[in-house]
């Protein structure tokens, strides 16, 4: 499978398109990818592993933020099953409203080796500037797993690191690699 068996692109803008069985996807693919030691925590996860419990009033904010101007979540889906997700938001303070942050970057494991996530980021690319007006892209990746490359490849540059800001466990600090994405016409 490629890139292009990508199904379907989905792009939700407000929390009203986002169904609950779609909410329910999301969910259960964060909570398998987390479990499964990807770097997708979010701050309002306990410690490993986490439930359903754990995971759904996460998604449930993230459905909330939704809003064209704001905050989209970008869903790729190989035949009608959720295969990866991210949430792109612009930046709130209009010094910075010309920039955007990609957060929850996943591809489920059953599609994982597929293509899904480079196409994902594409998309993302397309979407922030050409519907969101976005000029720069950034985001966060944990160390120590190896993200940075595949960010490097679908065009990020790394622009600086953040030592030992995640703790994963005790005694397993991470860096936080700062990556960031000029967004050009065309």
């Amino acid at each position: 499978m490629t890139v292009h068996q990508v199904s379907e692109f989905l792009q939700l803008t407000s929390p009203g398109e986002v169904t609950p069985g779609l909410r329910r996807e999301i969910a259960d693919c964060w909570e398998v990818v987390a479990n499964a030691g990807g770097a997708v925590l979010a701050t309002e996860f306990p410690p490993l592993p986490v439930s359903a419990y754990d995971v759904v009033p996460v998604v449930d904010g993230l459905v909330h933020d939704l809003h064209p101007g704001r905050g989209r979540l970008l869903v790729a889906t190989v035949g009608g099953a959720l295969a990866g997700w991210l949430v792109v938001r612009r930046e709130p303070h209009r010094l910075g409203a010309h920039c955007g942050t990609v957060n929850h970057v996943q591809t489920h494991p059953r599609f994982r080796g597929l293509g899904i996530g480079a196409a994902l980021m594409h998309r993302v690319h397309a979407v922030a500037r050409d519907e969101m007006g976005l000029e720069r892209l950034s985001l966060s990746a944990r160390g120590g797993v190896g993200l940075e490359d595949f960010y490097r490849k679908v065009g990020w540059t790394e622009v600086g690191r953040w030592p030992g800001a995640l703790r994963i466990a005790p005694g397993d600090d991470r860096d936080a690699i700062l990556m960031s994405l000029a967004l050009r016409a065309g």
